[in-house]
């Protein structure tokens, strides 16, 4: 464990070292005491910006460190590269794990006993290492975010030209979460400074920050990274995922407006700004990203999945003997698309949940196809003979979907297979968070690429499912995918299914607008 000297000093190495092939390692370790200079390793990729990062913080009246680890924990879902605790006691704790390769339960395990506090903050984190400990002229304060800066390069530029200097380099470049911090402390006071922070950003930045007043819990302007509250007697806690709340005996009592800080102290909730009239909440939230347990903005995630798969049924009129989800985040859409279709609801594949997370959010290609080869495991005596419409959230590369999953359905004697994904085609990387990544990987451009004999800017009139292109590129895609038919959910279907206005949603990968 990385463990603070007496505050507001605190200790520890952070080292980055170039390696051949665009690697890097970070060592994080304590620079005193028993054990000094073992570290921990983190291995990384050097990549594009992407962050899809999940946010726990407590306010106790006794010990925190056991609601924090398990509210955290309930995260995983979120983030696959680093999970890190910050607990503040008579010291700052703090410990950061890359939980690439196992869970953040088992790094976790037996640290989280030794951080004595009342109140901390955790984070599931799918680029930078965090929660970071600052120590800053408002004092030490502990720090965690979820989000995307698009400018980030821009900021950092113009703050080492006015002199600045930054401790923590990710990925060949500056840590976000140590650049959000540098803004904020440009501010009057630390309230300030985050309204600052956002006034310079571009893309999303949603944060948790942890002093000796409380947690200061501030939603990104736009609101497309959710921020929740609960109530539990006098313990107060925030979270990205409201479904952390529910096994931890709280109560939901708030949901963050876009722009809106509070602070969680022991003498309650208080706002310190309030929220913006504008909301862009990521539409990709309840069509994959978000756990079936959670709700955001008052809307379940499950029921909007069952929408979804209602209104996929309701369009289609192909033949078949059953329908089925891709394991886990295709199964509310395919329970909907049953419920409507009055198919029965089968499974002809299962996920080993024990071992492997989610395929799609690893760094590398070659992780993202090991973790979909292992995980989902056929049952024949569903499959052969049958015809089976298979629910998708969606389909970004379509590399696994055919590979590892559709191979599997054929191998095990599917008589056809109707693939029904629950979005439209995914036409623009996401600016603002993990959703999708960049163009030239996305299933939708090649098959333009290959209609048009190059790529081209105006994808207008491949936005219209009734134009004469979109069918030539869903047709592309089916036969590249291999599979007997495959019908995606339009826009409208997906916004109704939602249940919010469209001006209240970002529909960016979808449209290419972000006001839209």
């Amino acid at each position: 464990m990385i463990r603070g000297g007496e505050r507001p000093i605190f200790r520890e190495e952070l080292i980055y070292t170039p390696f051949p092939m665009g690697k890097g390692l970070i060592r994080v370790g304590s620079s005193g005491g028993a054990g000094g200079g073992k570290g921990r390793n983190f291995f990384f990729d050097s990549m594009g910006d992407f962050a899809m990062s999940g946010l726990f913080g407590l306010v106790s009246k006794g010990d925190c460190a056991t609601t924090l680890f398990y509210g955290t924990d309930y995260h995983s879902h979120m983030g696959t590269e680093y999970g890190g605790m910050a607990v503040l006691g008579d010291r700052f704790y703090r410990s950061i794990h890359d939980i690439s390769q196992s869970q953040f339960k088992s790094k976790f395990v037996d640290e989280y006993k030794e951080m004595k506090g009342n109140m901390g903050i955790g984070v599931i984190s799918d680029r930078e290492p965090q929660p970071l400990i600052i120590g800053s002229r408002f004092g030490t304060f502990a720090i965690a975010m979820a989000g995307l800066i698009e400018n980030r390069e821009a900021l950092t530029q113009a703050l080492l030209q006015e002199g600045q200097s930054f401790g923590e380099m990710t990925r060949g470049g500056v840590n976000s979460v140590e650049l959000v911090a540098k803004l904020i402390n440009t501010g009057r006071d630390l309230v300030d400074g985050i309204e600052r922070m956002f006034d310079q950003i571009k893309g999303s930045a949603s944060i948790l920050l942890l002093n000796e007043q409380g947690i200061y819990a501030a939603r990104d302007r736009l609101g497309r990274s959710p921020l929740v509250i609960g109530e539990r007697g006098a313990d107060f806690a925030v979270a990205t995922e409201s479904c952390a709340f529910l096994n931890l005996g709280f109560k939901l009592i708030k949901y963050l407006e876009p722009g809106e800080i509070v602070q969680l102290g022991h003498d309650g909730l208080k706002q310190k700004m309030g929220g913006k009239p504008s909301s862009r909440i990521c539409a990709f939230l309840w069509i994959y990203t978000g756990y079936p347990a959670s709700s955001y903005e008052g809307i379940s995630v499950e029921v909007v999945r069952e929408n979804c798969g209602r209104y996929l049924a309701k369009n289609d009129s192909v033949q078949a003997d059953l329908v089925a989800g891709v394991p886990d985040s295709g199964v509310g859409h395919a329970i909907g698309y049953a419920m409507e279709s009055g198919l029965p609801y089968r499974r002809p594949l299962t996920k080993y949940t024990p071992g492997y997370g989610r395929s799609y959010t690893p760094p590398s290609q070659e992780i993202r196809d090991l973790v979909a080869t292992m995980k989902l495991i056929p049952i024949k005596e569903v499959i052969c003979g049958n015809r089976i419409v298979l629910c998708e959230d969606s389909i970004v590369r379509g590399t696994q979907l055919k590979n590892y999953t559709i191979k599997k359905l054929w191998e095990n004697g599917a008589k056809e297979i109707h693939i029904r994904p629950a979005c439209p085609p995914l036409m623009f990387p996401c600016k603002f968070a993990l959703s999708t990544r960049s163009t030239s990987e996305l299933a939708a451009r090649r098959a333009i690429r290959t209609i048009e004999g190059k790529d081209i800017e105006d994808v207008s009139e491949y936005l219209d499912p009734q134009s004469e292109k979109y069918s030539k590129m869903v047709d592309w895609i089916r036969r590249e995918l291999g599979v007997t038919t495959l019908k995606y959910q339009t826009l409208d279907d997906m916004v109704k299914a939602i249940g919010l206005p469209k001006e209240k949603l970002c529909l960016y990968c979808w449209t290419g607008k972000e006001g839209e």
